[in-house]
């Protein structure tokens, strides 16, 4: 981490820059970490409310294959001013801040790669009752309803995982599972979604594969719930530690 605070009497000045920011140059408030001791590492992190119009600026958005409905862009802040009351917490605990917002804000990816699921579901379903081959419906060929079958199966094991990392969540996390459930169910219904949006394409067949109809933007905006809050690559070393420790 590059992004440096430096602390002025009762204000900080910040100077860097993010990347891969949600909603940069829409969000009128922006949670910043940025180094305030940078020899102390990972304890040297700070957490702090920056407001767009203290000065932040957003040079560039990102092109992206999808979540195209949400902007994602660069953050800087050159010499941005920020007061100490916008500190949240003590100065190096920013680290232990982020963990525990990661906790958080995993399962509702998982969430989010459910509902993307279910609509890929709900749309190849319909689409199979009116699609004609062979003078019936395609959905009387079993190939196809196993397809969805087996569709329908991952992601309602997807929901049981989502919520039970969030009744985690709603109950303190009395057993210190959280980070282990959260981990699991952003890794597993986000793969599921994966999956699932590229079975719906296949399943409307041509069709799936242009913009005329929804399931291929399904599959575009399934993709980034496998890579944002921690690749399923980190979630899986978050579960093994979990089990081994």
């Amino acid at each position: 981490m590059r992004c440096r605070a430096e602390r002025d009497g009762d204000e900080y000045v910040l100077n860097g820059s993010k990347y891969w920011i949600t909603n940069a140059g829409v969000s009128d408030t922006y949670t910043v970490f940025a180094s305030t001791e940078p020899s102390a590492k990972s304890h040297g992190i700070t957490c702090f409310l920056v407001e767009k119009e203290w000065g932040v600026q957003f040079p560039k958005h990102e092109d992206k294959l999808g979540l195209r409905a949400s902007p994602t862009g660069e953050v800087v802040f050159n010499n941005v001013r920020v007061p100490l009351s916008h500190r949240i917490g003590e100065e190096g605990e920013g680290f232990r801040i982020a963990l525990h917002t990661l906790d958080r804000s995993r399962p509702t990816i998982g969430a989010q790669a459910v509902g993307i699921s279910q609509a890929a579901i709900d749309y190849a379903a319909g689409y199979m009752t009116q699609r004609k081959a062979f003078g019936a419906p395609i959905a009387q060929l079993q190939g196809l309803r196993f397809m969805l079958a087996d569709m329908a199966i991952r992601t309602e094991a997807s929901r049981a995982l989502v919520y039970a990392a969030c009744a985690t969540i709603d109950a303190g996390d009395p057993d210190h599972q959280l980070n282990y459930l959260g981990a699991a169910a952003k890794s597993f219904a986000s793969d599921t979604a994966m999956s699932v949006t590229t079975d719906a394409v296949q399943l409307l067949g041509g069709y799936g594969f242009t913009k005329d109809f929804p399931v291929e933007r399904y599959m575009r905006d399934a993709k980034i719930t496998q890579i944002y809050e921690g690749t399923n690559q980190v979630q899986r070393v978050v579960v093994a530690k979990h089990l081994l420790k």
